[in-house]
């Protein structure tokens, strides 16, 4: 594709397959993950971790992840976004060799905390990269497929994870990760040109700083919030820290000469609605997919790679819908296709509040392709009104607040809907649990994973507490579908009210600067 007066990188499209590949890895590793509980969980085939364990190796990573991705974005701007990439892909792989290697659920949780460093310096250079090599006029089709890529990982990931799991031991599911990352450096170092932010100015440590404690304790009180409760005083005590942490640093920031992040961007409407739209969708879409993953997993017992393959639909709804996602903002406006993609999603997560124990495997399909339709047509425009808002030096900065948004939220999602999956299905268990030992009362009580894991101890009586441990995760699943339900609702009226209409969808962006940098 030609256009005349074009400034993007003449490698540019070969660049982006580059940048696909690296964040293949990223996404790659949590599908798989989502395949792997039961076999972690598993005390002879797997590490034995329980519930609260298996949320923690999706927490750690979390953890660490949102809680970098802003200042390794405003790094990358002034240190080099092709060398930030570079790093973040070998200790992506590392951490993943570790991973696999690991031999206890403690090991596993601090490998895959260690694998959020390098996902914190892989993700927002990725797309800063994108803003940077493509001119504004293929930028929101870029990006399309950059988020289409996303949907590939999704297909690829579940599975790939299920056929190692039942052909391999469960550290593979990790291990893949590594020929890929090799794969990418070598294609990073050949094509990949360095750029960065040519007056940077200096280095806003007081911002960088206040940025990762907010963000790491809030986090980290969401997160321990969803696994004990929020009726603890810790658990506000770490998330009301969080904020006030964050509010002094937004303070800081409006009042700095150099500030890490120009809070004057949220007085635009666009800017600030497209944020908030990604939240609000990761936060409802997160909590739905861990647990329609146990769901297929435990309640249907379908084999990891058979669980996998439900989750195509999902990725091909993605990958085709991504890509044409500029083309449906031509014609309708950011607004209209935001809303119809949210509102979309929002009906995908009430679907699943009728789901039960015998729900035809072609209604999951359907569901889970629709799924991907609607996080498609939200996601690409959504990202590229964010990005065109700042100038390509600057990319970095409206990546990090994108990716960190959407962290949180899927962490707060997570939390969240989890707290109502786990206090739902204590309430139901109780009566089948109650005529329980003592010790296989509170693992049975704990989670529904538990529950599988007593009754093969419990002889006859062991069938009954599974039905009842079915029942009970089931209806709380239906209760964590109508809360996504409700914030997606919430996502789609913030779309209709504050996005630009058809007519100021695409406005032409302001004069930017040449391409930093040489293209080795």
């Amino acid at each position: 594709m030609t256009l005349e007066g074009n400034t993007g990188h003449p490698r540019r499209w070969a660049i982006l397959g580059v940048l696909v590949v690296s964040l293949l890895v990223v996404v790659l590793d949590n599908t798989v993950l989502n395949v792997a509980m039961r076999t972690l969980a598993d005390p002879v085939h797997g590490l034995g971790a329980t519930q609260s364990q298996l949320e923690w190796s999706v927490n750690s990573y979390t953890l660490v992840f949102a809680g970098l991705l802003f200042s390794f974005g405003v790094l990358g701007d002034r240190w080099g976004r092709k060398r930030m990439l570079i790093t973040g892909l070998v200790l992506f792989g590392l951490a993943s060799f570790l991973s696999g290697y690991a031999e206890t659920p403690s090991q596993l949780i601090a490998a895959r905390a260690f694998m959020g460093l390098g996902g914190a310096a892989i993700m927002p250079v990725t797309l800063s990269i994108i803003s940077n090599v493509f001119d504004p006029r293929e930028r929101g089709k870029a990006i399309g497929i950059w988020t289409g890529s996303v949907g590939l990982a999704i297909a690829i990931g579940p599975l790939l994870g299920g056929f190692l799991l039942e052909h391999f031991w469960w550290g593979s599911v990790f291990l893949i990760n590594v020929p890929i990352i090799i794969l990418g450096l070598i294609a990073v170092v050949i094509l990949v040109p360095e750029s960065r932010d040519p007056s940077p100015g200096r280095i806003d440590f007081a911002g960088v700083l206040l940025s990762i404690v907010g963000l790491m304790a809030l986090t980290y009180g969401i997160v321990d919030g969803g696994e004990h409760g929020f009726g603890r005083l810790s658990v506000w005590a770490w998330i009301i820290g969080g904020a006030v942490v964050l509010a002094l640093f937004i303070f800081l920031e409006a009042r700095s000469t150099h500030p890490s992040l120009d809070v004057k961007l949220f007085r635009n409407s666009r800017f600030s609605a497209s944020i908030a739209g990604i939240g609000l969708l990761f936060f409802a879409s997160m909590g739905s997919f861990f647990f329609v993953s146990m769901y297929l997993q435990v309640v249907r017992d379908y084999s990891p790679m058979q669980s996998g393959a439900l989750l195509v639909p999902f990725a091909v709804g993605q990958m085709i819908f991504a890509p044409l996602s500029t083309n449906f903002v031509k014609r309708v406006g950011v607004r209209a296709l935001s809303a119809f993609g949210i509102l979309l999603s929002a009906g995908t997560f009430l679907s699943i509040a009728f789901w039960d124990s015998t729900t035809p495997v072609w209604t999951i399909l359907v569901v889970f392709f629709l799924m991907g339709v609607g996080m498609a047509s939200v996601m690409p425009p959504a990202m590229n009104v964010i990005m065109s808002s700042l100038p390509r030096e600057k990319a970095g900065v409206g990546s990090a607040v994108s990716n960190t948004v959407r962290q949180v939220s899927a962490a707060l999602g997570l939390a969240v809907l989890g707290s109502i999956v786990a206090g739902v299905y204590r309430d139901q268990i109780a009566p089948a649990a109650a005529a329980l030992p003592e010790s296989a009362r509170d693992l049975a009580s704990e989670s529904i994973t538990g529950a599988y894991g007593v009754a093969p101890k419990l002889g006859p009586a062991g069938q009954p507490l599974l039905e009842a441990a079915n029942t009970a995760f089931i209806s709380a699943m239906h209760w964590a579908a109508l809360g996504s339900v409700a914030v997606a609702v919430l996502g789609a009226i913030v779309a209709v009210t504050w996005l630009p209409r058809k007519e100021s969808a695409a406005p032409v962006p302001a004069p930017e600067r040449e391409l930093v940098g040489s293209a080795s």
